[in-house]
């Protein structure tokens, strides 16, 4: 599992030129194994459930993925002050610490709470289902979830969502989709943001769509700024079109 958190995450070790590297027991494996099945499998209940209620209510829930600095919370701003008048909004904002995001999403006028994760490097379907619950959520409405910034642990925890849309913003690598491909394989929607910013990058957005579709060839592509708004009604076509609307 990673240190800082119970995500069940894992990966493999390479030692170069290190002779002696530590090797775990067989017994820890497979009690690791076990442990990770266990914390998956309680948050799938939960999520479940969150779903159900969603469902019920008529509440399109999305969870926003992304690396750190991908425009997520700026994406938010803009998308809530265009779409207010069209349907109504609610915000789960998920850090490690601080409310800062949480404070901007605050200033639009819409209803959000703050999660904060402490050492855990994502967001569960418990701290949602806690969160959604402190909100006044409505009928025909969109709850974002804003997950802690993040391309690994988010991608194995469902949240009860309708949609995983994950953030690729142009001044990371196009390369993206190949080094985190569970994130890649787990979303519906791909928002390539800042594409302003183009002229003056060697991103190579061919390239990060191909590296996409090999490990999804089911994802969706919207390439908008959130800075200038470029691209974003195809942004809202998607969402309405999620909604319902």
């Amino acid at each position: 599992m990673c240190d800082s958190c119970d995500c069940g995450g894992h990966g493999n070790l390479y030692s170069v030129g290190k002779p002696g590297a530590a090797v775990i027991p067989p017994e820890r494996s497979a009690r690791k194994i076990q442990v990770e099945a266990d914390v998956l499998a309680k948050n799938e209940a939960v999520s479940d459930r969150n779903r159900a209620w969603f469902l019920k209510n008529g509440i399109l829930a999305l969870n926003l993925v992304s690396s750190p600095g991908s425009g997520k919370t700026t994406l938010l701003e803009r998308t809530i002050r265009d779409l207010s008048d069209r349907i109504t909004m609610a915000v789960i904002e998920g850090d490690q610490q601080t409310s800062r995001d949480a404070e901007r999403i605050g200033a639009t006028g819409v209803e959000v709470v703050q999660v904060n994760t402490g050492a855990g490097c994502h967001l569960d379907g418990a701290m949602v289902h806690r969160a959604m619950h402190q909100l006044n959520l409505v009928a025909d409405s969109i709850l974002f979830i804003e997950n802690v910034g993040n391309l690994v642990c988010p991608a194995m925890f469902d949240l009860g969502e309708a949609a995983k849309v994950v953030i690729i913003s142009v001044t990371e690598g196009e390369d993206k989709p190949e080094k985190y491909p569970q994130m890649f394989a787990a979303a519906s929607l791909c928002l390539i943001n800042k594409i302003d910013l183009l002229p003056h990058l060697d991103f190579d957005v061919a390239a990060c769509r191909e590296f996409a579709g090999q490990v999804n060839p089911e994802l969706e592509f919207i390439e908008l700024s959130a800075k200038t708004g470029e691209g974003m009604e195809g942004w809202y076509n998607w969402l309405m079109g999620r909604a319902g609307r």
